[in-house]
């Protein structure tokens, strides 16, 4: 089946996320003639790339948001029975080299964090892969609260690679953001700096949101709707 075309707007994107809206996985796999798989450990990225599907994002795996048109960045995150995300949030990869000069404003995560489609899906592991229910989406970019925070964190760690520290980053960094290794095995390497200002070899590191920062936008997002 083919997917739909990217949306020309925001408004026709919010109402296919809404269309979304408690249908179970398994239909929508049905809808798009995927097969749903066993559980989602050599599938990590599954549950995305349907919706994505679904939703006519275009971008994939390009450092731009995947409504590169619309300037909006799509998450889906799981979350338990009462709400509260169940891991943290994948940004984006993070730069260790050529970093020299690189300021929040031009960076990639804050225009991938500008604009973003939440989409909470049931991740209890107690409920077949193909029973859990995709949530109401939220539309949301950062208050000036949450973007100071953000920036604070981005501009520490930041700070901390271009010292040649990236080994010393711990996933306890960061107030909301943390920085963690981003690698489909142990085994990749890539360039970084070293403690002495010299190149070195390290696993690709990537940005993660805490759960408390996610979990506290869900709930006041919902909770002004009721």
């Amino acid at each position: 089946m083919k997917a739909p075309s990217p949306p020309h707007n925001k408004q026709l994107l919010l109402e296919r996320a809404d269309a979304l809206a408690g249908l179970t996985l398994g239909e929508l796999a049905a809808m798009a003639g995927q097969p749903v798989p066993r559980d989602l450990r050599r599938h990590k990225g599954w549950i995305g790339q349907l919706l994505e599907w679904h939703l006519g994002a275009s971008a994939g795996s390009k450092p731009e948001q995947d409504f590169p048109d619309l300037g909006i960045e799509l998450k889906t995150i799981p979350i338990d029975p009462f709400g509260k995300p169940l891991e943290t949030t994948f940004v984006c990869v993070a730069p260790l080299v050529g970093v020299s000069g690189l300021t929040w404003e031009h960076s990639n995560i804050r225009n991938k964090l500008s604009r973003v489609l939440w989409i909470p899906v049931e991740g209890s592991r107690t409920i077949p892969l193909a029973e859990r229910r995709v949530g109401m989406p939220l539309l949301w970019s950062p208050s000036r609260e949450e973007e100071a925070l953000l920036r604070q964190d981005w501009e520490e760690l930041m700070d901390m690679i271009v010292l040649g520290e990236v080994e010393q980053i711990t996933a306890r960094h960061g107030q909301v953001l943390q920085l963690r290794p981003k690698a489909a095995n142990g085994q990749a390497l890539t360039r970084a700096i070293g403690h002495d200002g010299e190149p070195t070899l390290t696993r690709p590191r990537g940005f993660y949101l805490k759960i408390a920062f996610t979990h506290a936008l869900l709930r006041n997002y919902y909770a002004g709707m009721g």
